[in-house]
């Protein structure tokens, strides 16, 4: 079946951000007088709290973790200011989405506390880029589970087979598209994960404004 729809992953697939984020995070810690934290311990507490409207009960999580009495709101403003401060698109991929519409239906679903993605949302002005951008915080469940991806697919009333999901986690946005149906397709790149099979295409990052129209055009 031929492509009708395509869609994608934020963070580190259609937008990045200018300084890494473990200095963000060590930085929105320390402006909000919490302990140091890491970006592996935020890493586990942000999987188990993708359907959240904010970061709060990330760094509450943290936070006890060290005992620590500082408010996690002020830690999660603190850090989503800095984060949504640094995100910046991708070069290209702009013109990449304006073009894509003139096709295909366009959607975005992102993983994250509803606040958190809206926020870089309307930073970037991406508000007109998609048929439909949906945040896990306001969804049942965060990718890779399946209900995500049925909701990125009801919004863009497509079926799985001729919809893409383009993204660069093999666990969230990989593997979540596959087991939905969906065809995935993988961005690569530095401290990326390693190309994986069950993407139908691999394309480096920098490639991807370039490359992607050209790969949906011949599916």
């Amino acid at each position: 079946m031929s492509v009708s729809a395509v869609g994608f992953d934020l963070d580190y697939t259609l937008a990045v951000p200018t300084r890494d984020r473990e200095t963000i995070l060590s930085e929105a810690a320390a402006a909000a007088g919490a302990p140091p934290l890491t970006r592996e311990a935020y890493l586990r507490a942000h999987q188990e709290n993708l359907t959240r409207e904010t970061r709060a009960p990330i760094f509450e999580t943290l936070l006890d973790e060290h005992g620590s009495p500082v408010d996690p709101e002020r830690v999660a403003t603190a850090y989503r200011e800095r984060i949504t401060d640094a995100v910046v698109p991708v070069e290209g991929v702009e013109a990449m989405l304006a073009g894509l519409r003139t096709t295909y239906r366009v959607g975005l679903l992102t993983n994250g506390p509803v606040v958190a993605q809206e926020a870089k949302i309307d930073k970037l002005g991406w508000r007109d880029h998609f048929d439909t951008a949906l945040v896990t915080g306001a969804l049942p469940a965060g990718k890779p589970d399946e209900r995500a991806f049925e909701a990125l697919l009801d919004d863009l009333g497509t079926d799985p087979d001729e919809t893409v999901y383009v993204g660069d986690s093999v666990h969230h946005d990989i593997a979540g598209a596959h087991d939905a149906g969906l065809r995935p397709v993988q961005v690569l790149g530095d401290g990326c994960d390693d190309p994986d099979p069950r993407a139908i295409a691999h394309i480096h990052h920098d490639d991807l404004p370039a490359e992607l129209p050209k790969l949906l055009a011949d599916l």
